[in-house]
């Protein structure tokens, strides 16, 4: 038998707060990031990759950031842009669970498993 109480108004306040916070965040790290490679790009002149070639992989990413690579650094920041919804789908499941939503925590879950499953195989 469940007891746990359903979130109140005051909880799930703070739980909005908290995904408007990830949301605005993220965004300004990814921002950044991809500022700090444009930077990069502009003062050494050259993207770190041949004409017309650019990381795709994790692997080739952080190989580049590990050596400064303009386009590995903005590519970063792009992965980090598209990782802030994620974060905030994994923020919705704990907000439906407070709520006692079981029927949205299922549905929210099943989105997250295909978000999962697209960077994997997308």
């Amino acid at each position: 038998m469940n007891t746990q109480q359903p979130a109140t108004k005051e909880e799930m306040n703070r739980i909005e707060l908290v995904i408007g916070k990830i949301l605005r965040v993220g965004v300004v790290i990814s921002a950044t990031i991809m500022i700090i490679g444009l930077l990069l790009l502009l003062i050494t002149g050259k993207s770190g990759y041949a004409h017309d070639t650019f990381p795709t992989t994790f692997k080739a990413i952080f190989s580049g950031i590990a050596t400064l690579k303009p386009y590995a650094i903005m590519m970063l920041g792009i992965f980090c842009l598209i990782l802030t919804p994620v974060l905030r789908v994994i923020v919705s499941i704990y907000s439906f669970y407070k709520e006692k939503d079981m029927l949205y925590v299922w549905i929210t879950t099943f989105v997250l498993i295909v978000l999962i499953i697209s960077f994997f195989f997308g």
